[in-house]
């Protein structure tokens, strides 16, 4: 199979792409895929392409690689967003490693209110509602989306870094 192909739809598509949906478009099997992906990552590496393959959200797609970020940002004029506030941070790495999880239960490890943060991150799409839980009033259950996962550069939850607490290590979805 020629590598422009594969490289070209995942640029035209531009969000992540899973392995079975290139699989069905270019009519392989995943491990055909697997490989393609492998040498398309490989010749822009070798080639030093402003492109690289990268893995997220369940997915693959093509991205600029990291080394041109700043360039990028700077010719173009970008201004990063705001930056997150302190309790922001707090109640994203709350929910990241207790999805899903309610409000009260944030508030209860945060020792204070939460409302604003999650405003902000429910506006920013790093968290969403993902139900309810079967509790007395069924309260809403909050969890991390897939734009949390890019921004991240995670490709699932369980790749967070293990978190440490009191000396105790723990992962994610525990």
């Amino acid at each position: 199979m020629n590598l422009d192909l594969l490289e070209a739809l995942l640029f035209v598509h531009g969000d992540p792409v899973s392995v079975d949906q290139l699989a069905l478009w270019l009519d392989l099997p995943s491990t055909g895929v697997e490989q393609q992906l492998q040498a398309l990552d490989e010749a822009l590496q070798s080639r030093q392409s402003g492109l690289s393959v990268q893995r997220v959200a369940g997915g693959v797609r093509l991205t600029t690689h990291p080394r041109l970020q700043d360039a990028l940002a700077a010719r173009l004029g970008r201004r990063a967003p705001e930056p997150l506030s302190h309790a922001a941070w707090e109640v994203l790495a709350i929910v990241a490693y207790r999805q899903p999880i309610t409000r009260l239960e944030i508030e209860a490890i945060r020792q204070t209110g939460s409302e604003r943060a999650l405003d902000t991150l429910l506006n920013r799409e790093l968290i969403e509602e993902v139900g309810r839980k079967e509790a007395p009033g069924r309260p809403i259950l909050y969890g991390t989306t897939a734009r949390f996962l890019r921004e991240f550069g995670l490709d699932s939850p369980s790749d967070l870094p293990p978190l440490s607490v009191g000396g105790e290590t723990t992962s994610s979805q525990e």
